[in-house]
């Protein structure tokens, strides 16, 4: 067996990015400096976590962590998929952390994956699992994945601190390839849909946060329809609540936004009280979010900024055929993809800015990318 090479790299930046990408172009990587000079320094919980999935869908992957946790060891394996698979993702991220990197690796498996995630479903630091299911679902089936079999189901809900959530996804392999296609056209904005959910609080949150939402949105547009989601018992470890949006255009197109409030202090009961008072109010909340989403629509794009990263992925691992697509404003964690997906994938992107718009469109020669997994008995 010849001697492993490894790709190095340095930092914190990215980590889940580059450790997708690795797995899929069977890169070996070294990462070290890992927060090195932070007063905590090495991965952080989520991160060692998700390390933990990445070998619970593969085989024969090497993981290698030093005792400071500063540098990391990575050899990619084959993406096995499987069923019946359990993994809890911990409270320090949400679940969606590990989802969008987790359905690109179902795709190219040698089975169909079907996991279980347990822990946060609904926070302020990533997307919601609600807008994973309206957005990030259907942007996966303009690029051919097939809609039998690819599904995310909520099973219960979990906000910080404790968590308590629960999902199942479930991801078909792709047959051979994914589709190539030009997707350039935003349409004309043609409803807003959304769901709103609290756990452990009164109803009386949802009531006043969709009201206010609708109050920035009803005069732009007749078709709003925010659905409810109110759980409450034993069965929800922390009180809190939020709301996710989702626009829909004439094309397909869906834009996104979304935000969750918890009591993030409290340890029990006795606490919730005194936790009540550091909440942003429920007004304010609809009213925020509700404004996320038109400037989220105002700035243009085929998708929202939060999907900029995984939209470009689609595009490299495609047919070695022209692609193009259409964004916003670039966001800081797109840019970074595009450093990424050159650096490990050899696909350039080509950028032409439309002044009058301000939007951009990008052009690419898919990587030609082949499931390799399937060739090994």
């Amino acid at each position: 067996m010849g001697k492993v090479s490894y790709m190095k790299l340095k930092g914190s930046q990215n980590l889940r990015l580059r450790l997708l990408l690795a797995t899929l172009s069977l890169k070996s990587i070294i990462i070290e400096d890992i927060r090195a000079d932070s007063t905590w320094p090495g991965l952080r919980p989520h991160e060692v976590s998700f390390l933990r999935l990445r070998e619970k869908v593969s085989d024969d992957c090497l993981v290698e962590i030093n005792e400071t946790g500063t540098k990391l060891k990575y050899k990619p394996g084959i993406i096995m998929g499987g069923r019946h698979l359990v993994h809890d993702c911990g409270v320090s991220r949400s679940i969606t952390y590990f989802l969008e990197p987790l359905i690109v690796l179902g795709l190219f498996g040698k089975k169909p994956l079907a996991i279980r995630l347990k822990g946060i479903t609904n926070d302020s630091k990533d997307p919601s699992i609600d807008t994973f299911r309206s957005t990030t679902l259907p942007i996966m089936k303009q690029f051919g994945v097939p809609p039998e079999g690819l599904e995310l189901k909520i099973e219960s809900r979990g906000v910080p601190p404790k968590g308590g959530g629960e999902v199942v996804l479930s991801v078909p392999v792709v047959p051979n390839s994914l589709k190539a296609t030009k997707w350039v056209d935003e349409g004309l904005l043609k409803r807003i849909r959304g769901v709103s959910f609290s756990t452990r609080v009164s109803v009386q949150f949802e009531n006043t946060v969709i009201h206010a939402a609708h109050g920035i949105l009803n005069p732009l547009l007749s078709h709003v329809h925010i659905f409810t989601d109110h759980k409450a018992g034993m069965y929800d470890e922390s009180p809190g609540y939020g709301i996710s949006l989702v626009a829909e255009t004439t094309s397909s197109c869906v834009i996104s936004a979304d935000t969750a409030v918890s009591y993030a202090k409290g340890e029990d009961d006795a606490d919730l009280e005194d936790d009540r008072k550091d909440l942003i109010p429920a007004e304010e909340v609809g009213e925020q979010i509700a404004s996320a989403l038109l400037a989220e629509i105002k700035q243009g794009g085929v998708v929202d900024s939060t999907h900029q990263g995984l939209l470009f992925l689609l595009c490299a691992l495609c047919p070695k055929d022209v692609l193009e697509v259409r964004v916003g404003k670039l966001s800081p964690y797109g840019i970074e993809a595009l450093r990424h997906i050159r650096d490990f994938l050899g696909v350039k992107f080509f950028m032409k800015p439309d002044a009058s718009t301000g939007t951009v469109n990008l052009m690419c020669l898919g990587s030609g990318f082949q499931i390799l997994s399937r060739k090994v008995s």
